[in-house]
């Protein structure tokens, strides 16, 4: 919920309607006439078109707003966390592989990621100098 300073009054989510907002009761929700925005009064709704609620809305925001709202949603922050965890799962499956390549003793080691990154660039350094001798 922002404040608007053109206009002074509550810039709400498309998808939030104002008499959801909490603020009925200050008349929030009723227009000039008294009718409530897409209601049986006859106001149009912030999508007035069916399929596109809050439209015309959006078209007066930045760019970086309208992707702040549009990533602010369930649906949105779900597919992001699972596509992190198959990024994060990939990474790590990468890790695991390289320390298999790698001699250490004893064999089954726990080693952090640096620590396998550091021996993966030692051990390629080894394996230079004994190509070169």
């Amino acid at each position: 919920m922002m404040l608007n300073s053109d206009t002074m009054e509550l810039d709400l989510p498309p998808t939030h309607s104002e008499t959801e907002s909490g603020f009925s009761d200050c008349g929030g929700g009723a227009g000039p006439d008294g009718a409530v925005p897409g209601g049986p009064g006859g106001g149009l709704a912030r999508g007035s078109e069916p399929g596109e609620p809050g439209r015309k809305d959006l078209q007066h925001l930045s760019r970086e707003e309208r992707r702040r709202r549009r990533r602010a949603t369930a649906k949105y922050r779900t597919a992001h966390a699972t596509r992190e965890r198959i990024r994060v799962e990939a990474f790590n499956l990468a890790f695991a592989e390289l320390r298999k390549l790698l001699p250490t003793l004893p064999p089954d080691k726990k080693l952090s990621k640096i620590e396998i990154l550091r021996l993966a660039i030692c051990y390629i350094s080894y394996l230079n100098h004994v190509l070169d001798v």
